[in-house]
């Protein structure tokens, strides 16, 4: 179940784009972080703890929502825009492909 609900922009272009391998679709405009979280409950997965993170401060200067690339470029999830296409793996090593 999404954590997020879109309640604007909702006829703005779709985006298709993967999330651990399962095809998703956002809008223009959208950032990693909400385009993730309108589909699932979690960004990632704490690597020190194992807890759901969701971000946390929105702006980029906490860290906590960094995302990795199928390629392997990591990016912070709340301040890079959603490119059509984007792979993002959530869960590393989980059978994403």
């Amino acid at each position: 179940m999404p954590l997020l609900h879109r309640l604007v922009r909702k006829e703005s272009p779709a985006i298709s784009f993967l999330i651990d391998g399962e095809p998703c679709e956002g809008r223009a405009g959208d950032t990693v972080l909400t385009a993730v979280l309108c589909q699932v409950e979690r960004l990632r997965d704490s690597e020190f703890s194992g807890a759901p993170r969701a971000g946390f401060c929105q702006m980029g200067a906490c860290q906590d929502c960094w995302v990795q690339l199928a390629g392997g470029d990591r990016l912070r999830a709340c301040t890079t825009p959603l490119v059509e296409g984007m792979h993002i793996i959530t869960r590393p090593g989980r059978g994403h492909g």
